[in-house]
């Protein structure tokens, strides 16, 4: 029978399906009916790490605070990473019910997997009352450090203004010159033009006092009987003479000259102060202005940090909100845990005993192999031992027979010569 195009592309496509649940096809082959359970198998590992790349691209862009071509490698790797591991934790070993200490490995992994990927995903479900609740902190900060900085930096009184209460060095700003100064010359010279305007009014008042009874005592006239003529009393003369005296001698001229000196130097310290005060507050909201836009500039693109707490502070101020996101992030943490889920919730399949079976006949066959191995070591050796054995005997019995040919060797050539000798000595005795 020959297959379509589309239907070669499926069968291609489950067999990769499969391949991430570590089975192997040619013992998978022997029970055909457990493909699709191991098809479907793949398909949610496939799913978990695509969920969980998703919940990675989320996280870096997040962290960039932008969407950018950065965030794929850490998303792709993540992928990868997940999609291998969940593939470890799928796939089917043998002699797995007895094997409890694995099992609980693998879904404590699982579930820490699953807790890591959901909390970016909760993240960008409730994104939109996370930034709000961000912005809304924000501003606060910025409508706080302005309370503050305007509290902490009041227009100097004195040249000695103590700073507020709660103020340290974070909310005091510094200032080139400030209006403290003037005012406390403007106090003082205002102390001492009153002083003096009370004492002007009490001269020119007892002056003017003096002036009445001068005018009273001079319009009366008297007749001098010699003469015949109406000339001033002497009262009038003397009234005149202390009126005098009493201009002189408390100096009401020089004083009013004196108090309007003061009065022009204060219009002229009041005018300066005036505009000291007006250069101080530009200067000061200058100041607050600069130190808000440092602020401004500190709070940047909302930080993972950040939108975590706002969620808790959301989460802790709402019961409902509370609930609804616990209830997403056991979701995504159970879609992360299906994997070992699905597979050790089957239970032993076929291809489970068939391939423990595979594993223990593997295991016993190599044990014999093993021990044949050993035996056939063991007999080489023994073989070896024996040639090796054989070859000293034969090395010490031809060492033997070189012996005794050499020393038979020796006594000959020693008799031929102690016969040589008697000869020779029989020779001697005879001539």
């Amino acid at each position: 029978m020959t297959d379509f195009p589309g239907h070669r592309i499926g069968l291609d496509a489950a067999r990769g399906l499969r391949t991430l649940t570590g089975v192997d096809e040619e013992l998978l082959s022997r029970v055909r009916y457990e493909r699709s359970k191991y098809t479907a198998l793949g398909g949610v590992v496939l799913g978990t790490s695509v969920i969980a790349a998703f919940s990675m691209w989320n996280f870096a862009t997040e962290a960039l605070g932008r969407i950018s071509v950065v965030a794929l490698l850490p998303t792709v790797i993540w992928m990868l990473f997940v999609l291998n591991l969940d593939r470890w934790l799928v796939t089917p070993q043998p002699n797995a019910r007895r094997r409890l200490g694995p099992l609980l490995m693998r879904l404590l992994v699982a579930l820490m997997l699953g807790a890591v990927i959901a909390e970016p995903l909760v993240l960008r479900i409730f994104q939109t009352a996370i930034e709000e609740r961000v912005q809304d902190e924000r501003t606060g900060t910025v409508d706080a450090l302005r309370t503050d900085l305007v509290r902490c930096n009041p227009v100097p009184a004195t040249t000695r203004a103590v700073a507020p209460a709660g103020c340290d060095t974070r909310y005091v700003l510094s200032f080139g010159a400030t209006p403290g100064g003037r005012v406390d010359e403007l106090t003082a010279l205002r102390s001492d033009a009153a002083t003096l305007q009370k004492r002007v009014d009490q001269d020119t008042t007892r002056l003017e006092a003096i002036d009445s009874e001068v005018r009273d005592e001079c319009r009366r006239l008297v007749r001098i009987a010699a003469t015949g003529l109406y000339q001033r009393t002497s009262e009038c003369l003397r009234l005149r003479d202390q009126a005098r005296d009493y201009w002189t001698t408390h100096r009401t001229a020089q004083n009013e000259q004196r108090l309007a000196g003061m009065n022009t130097r204060i219009s002229k310290i009041e005018g300066e102060l005036t505009s000291s005060r007006s250069a101080f507050l530009k200067a000061r909201a200058d100041g607050i202005a600069q130190r808000l836009a440092e602020e401004r500039a500190k709070q940047k693109e909302i930080g993972v940090l950040e939108r975590i707490r706002a969620l808790d502070e959301l989460a802790g101020g709402n019961p409902v909100l509370f609930v609804g996101i616990w209830l997403v992030r056991l979701l995504f943490v159970l879609i992360d845990v299906l994997p070992v889920l699905v597979k050790y919730l089957t239970g032993e399949t076929a291809y489970d005993r068939m391939l423990t079976g595979e594993s223990n006949s593997a295991v016993k066959i190599h044990g014999e192999q093993v021990r044949l191995a050993e035996r056939r070591a063991l007999a080489d050796l023994e073989i070896a031992q024996d040639a090796i054995e054989q070859e000293v005997r034969r090395h010490r019995a031809e060492s033997e027979a070189a012996f005794r040919e050499h020393t038979a060797a020796m006594n000959i050539r020693v008799r031929q010569a102690v016969n040589a000798l008697e000869d020779e000595i029989r020779r001697s005795s005879t001539v």
